[in-house]
């Protein structure tokens, strides 16, 4: 029994320091929409990832006759995803070289190809929820060098490149936070920042007199079409999706044979369980 205690123990700590890492840029990680198994969200989410992060992000470890496994031809592949001069056996590689990225973007972009996996936590959020998350959280900053911000990742050096199909937004972040000054003293101050969609920001500070409350950090994203916006997440998800299986094609066949073993030691453990039984009923 201790050692069950302990065991529970340990898992909760886990999970704590699991959820606890996924919120450490101060905006909560959202879950994802479960689509792995939806060939159409796949398909789209493909499109997607050729379209709009295949010119700056590589896969170098996928090739694009690997997007048979869901459902597309070599044929389908061909007229609708290669725009070059790649074959349908090549890796989805790209033309810009790491130092180009690092000199336009401060750093080069990183490879897509299990971002997914890389982005997950310990008993947390996945990867995929992550990647949905920070998809849906850019804004216009008129300040930041690329003229966008994010509120999973702050100070990005990557711009919106789905910023059209999104529609733009406004942001408005308060937080109540304790500081101190140079004196050693310590004080409660309140800062509200407001972003317009385009990106020109108006900051407010004030010092808050016998506060006695927590630190607070309350963040508001309000679409300028929401209706758009609405279109623009369900393409997110279906984005987010195909990076999710691109990090591990085998999981849909993993899964299907996991189940499969499950269900053989379920019946297997009936099985012997009878026997077992059986065998000594007249063994007093």
């Amino acid at each position: 029994m201790t050692m069950i205690k302990k065991l529970l123990g340990a898992l909760a700590l886990s999970l704590s320091c699991s959820v606890g890492f996924a919120a450490e840029a101060g905006y909560p990680i959202e879950s994802a929409p479960n689509r792995i198994n939806n060939m159409a969200s796949l398909q789209n989410g493909a499109k997607l990832f050729v379209n709009y992060c295949l010119n700056c992000h590589s896969a170098n470890a996928v090739r694009y006759n690997t997007l048979t496994q869901i459902g597309l031809t070599d044929d389908e592949i061909r007229k609708n995803l290669l725009f070059s001069a790649d074959k349908v056996g090549d890796l989805m590689k790209i033309a810009m070289t790491r130092e180009m990225g690092a000199k336009w973007f401060g750093a080069a972009p990183p490879d897509l190809s299990v971002i997914a996996r890389a982005k997950s936590t310990n008993l947390g959020p996945s990867g995929t929820d992550y990647i949905y998350t920070y998809l849906r959280t850019f804004y216009r900053d008129a300040a930041s060098p690329t003229g966008w911000n994010n509120l999973a990742f702050p100070s990005v050096g990557m711009p919106h490149a789905m910023w059209e199909r999104q529609g733009g937004n406004s942001v408005k972040r308060e937080t109540i936070a304790q500081v101190t000054n140079d004196d050693g003293t310590k004080e409660w101050v309140r800062t509200t920042a407001s972003y317009d969609p385009e990106g020109f920001s108006v900051i407010n500070t004030e010092t808050l007199a016998n506060y006695s409350g927590k630190a607070v950090d309350n963040v508001t994203l309000t679409p300028v079409n929401a209706k758009q916006a609405a279109a623009y997440d369900n393409d997110v998800a279906d984005l987010a999706n195909f990076l999710g299986w691109m990090a591990e094609p085998a999981q849909l066949t993993r899964k299907k044979i996991g189940a499969g073993v499950v269900l053989f030691l379920l019946v297997f453990f009936g099985v012997a369980w009878r026997l077992n039984r059986v065998f000594w009923k007249d063994v007093k």
